[in-house]
């Protein structure tokens, strides 16, 4: 089938602001965006920039805006974007573009590296390896699945106008290990979600949750942080 990809580009060397621009290629409807994007940087555009590298929903570098939602484009099938209208792509919103699809993740990052996303204990080394119950590990279960792809928090309206802001993925990173059972630093994580822009900033639009490739649930998460904070009980 032939369909038509438009592109919000951006070339900074070239640009002072984006620009749309259409493709037409010949696809099946099975092929997900990310070929179509191939076949527009192999056979049409080779200047065409985006990023993707295992192309099988696990890495999450190829997130970006398909028709005005947040996606993995290695998971989205052409079946399902309503082919028989131009198909939107551009890049995720909130983060600085640096060129076509490809944004700078490096404040994004920023905030997962300050929710401390590690294991915090104290005391000796141990002599054997940390042991936890099935039912601990159900406990944050769900937030274990966050692939970094930054779709749940550049969907967030509220990190799009302030970029201060931790944001969805690193809230669900924190959860965590708040909620582990074996980790000692649930406290300084709280405190620190517990400044100006940490997780009172949410205001449970359900974006985030909805933007998420792997299903977590996001907005739970961020409302167990919440009453963690309330009730000091993690």
């Amino acid at each position: 089938m032939d369909i038509t990809l438009k592109i919000r580009r951006f070339d900074p060397e070239n640009d002072t602001e984006p620009h749309w621009e259409a493709y037409g290629v010949t696809v099946l409807p099975t092929d997900r965006v990310l070929d179509a994007l191939h076949k527009v940087k192999w056979e049409v555009d080779g200047s065409l920039t985006f990023r993707r590298s295992c192309a099988h929903g696990v890495c999450g570098s190829d997130a970006m805006r398909i028709n005005g939602r947040n996606r993995l484009a290695c998971k989205t099938l052409i079946k399902d974007v309503n082919p028989d209208k131009p198909i939107t792509v551009e890049a995720i919103k909130g983060l600085p573009l640096q060129k076509d699809l490809v944004v700078d993740m490096e404040p994004f990052f920023d905030a997962y590296r300050d929710v401390m996303p590690f294991l915090i204990t104290r005391g000796n080394e141990p002599t054997r390896e940390r042991l936890q119950s099935s039912k601990d590990r159900e406990r944050f279960d769900d937030t274990t699945k966050c692939i970094l792809c930054a779709a749940c928090t550049t969907s967030c309206p509220v990190y799009w106008v302030d970029g201060q802001y931790f944001g969805p993925a690193a809230i669900v990173n924190a959860h965590r290990f708040i909620f582990d059972s074996r980790d000692e630093g649930a406290q300084q994580r709280l405190e620190i979600l517990n400044e100006r822009e940490g997780v009172w900033r949410c205001r449970t639009t359900f974006n985030c949750t909805e933007a998420c490739p792997r299903g977590i649930e996001i907005t739970k998460a961020i409302q167990e942080v919440k009453r963690a904070l309330l009730t000091r009980a993690v």
